[in-house]
């Protein structure tokens, strides 16, 4: 979708624009979600971040998922001047950048983007100049984590949490300054809770109709911001990345933090069904020493043994969505 057919839809006689979801669990779906309510997020957000009319934004992401379009949203809610780039692994390197004046006030993107741009000097220049950037649609790993927060100047960034159904994200965490935090801070409108299961339940009237159910494992807990006493979460793990395997529960993200420090090539854990065990974990890798990678792992693992992967396969590339997030499914 060009930014030309995004307006052509938001101007239209309808209420709704047509958006996919991301594919991160499965195929990606449309759904048809109220202009308002997009309208009502992109307010939460502005007003969070202090944006003000004649801000600038970057839209650098792909107009056929939500994140791509709820730039250009909060661009028409907020006044802000829209600065459209081709979505691309290296956002920043656009000579069209080179002609804009002064710092971006805004931008979004995938972690993919990010880690990208920080290779690159003169796209890691123009990022520090950012003065908000969130990023979502992905894990953010320890090592960009503390790569990001090295970055000089003033920039304040983000990471998201939301989905399609919410619009875009529901929360933020910060995660470079004196406000880095492992917490997402939910915005003023939003309720949270838990399921017996530990998942995260959320009420966000104005961008969603309907209570939700998440499939994220997290920790809640009570903070004073203000004066006021509220609620805030953290991410344990997702329930759908659970290997139930011999009667043993392994949360994927948890082993997969345990071994980043370890491992040089990309690597990530999937599910397998078994007929013995009802479910296994397989190890893929592009290290194409896969034997040593085993070894490596059984070694890391000895005190973990119901961790270790039953299998371990060698790929050329990670099985990933469209929007740069681990295919699990792909053994299934």
């Amino acid at each position: 979708m060009t930014l030309e057919d995004f307006f052509s839809e938001w101007n239209n006689d309808s209420d709704r624009v047509l958006v996919h979801t991301s594919g991160s669990t499965g195929k990606p779906k449309p759904m048809m979600v109220e202009k308002k309510r997009m309208l009502n997020s992109a307010r939460i957000t502005c007003d969070f971040l202090g944006l003000k009319p004649g801000d600038s934004a970057l839209l650098c992401m792909s107009l056929d998922y939500i994140a791509g379009k709820m730039v250009v949203v909060r661009s028409i809610e907020r006044h802000l001047h829209l600065i459209s780039v081709s979505p691309s692994g290296h956002p920043l390197k656009d000579v069209n950048l080179k002609e804009v004046n002064g710092e971006i006030t805004f931008a979004a993107m995938v972690p993919m983007q990010v880690y990208n741009t920080l290779l690159v000097p003169e796209e890691r220049e123009r990022l520090s100049h950012i003065r908000h950037l969130i990023i979502g649609g992905g894990a953010i790993d320890a090592s960009l984590e503390k790569e990001l927060r090295s970055l000089p100047g003033n920039i304040a960034i983000w990471s998201t949490y939301g989905m399609t159904e919410t619009l875009s994200h529901i929360a933020l965490r910060r995660i470079n300054g004196a406000e880095a935090s492992e917490w997402y801070q939910p915005f003023d409108s939003v309720k949270i809770s838990q399921t017996e299961e530990g998942c995260l339940v959320i009420d966000a009237p104005l961008v969603c109709a309907e209570t939700l159910l998440t499939n994220d494992i997290v920790e809640i807990e009570p903070y004073i911001y203000n004066k006021v006493e509220k609620l805030r979460f953290r991410i344990k793990g997702r329930k759908d990345n659970v290997i139930c395997s011999g009667g043993i529960k392994i949360q994927i993200e948890e082993v997969e933090e345990f071994l980043k420090p370890h491992l040089e090539k990309p690597f990530m854990l999937a599910k397998k069904k078994d007929e013995k065990f009802g479910e296994i974990a397989v190890l893929l890798s592009e290290d194409k020493e896969i034997k040593t990678v085993e070894a490596t792992i059984r070694r890391l693992l000895s005190d973990h043994k119901y961790w270790i992967p039953r299998e371990f396969l060698h790929v050329d590339h990670l099985p990933l969505t469209e929007t740069g997030k681990p295919k699990r499914s792909i053994l299934l």
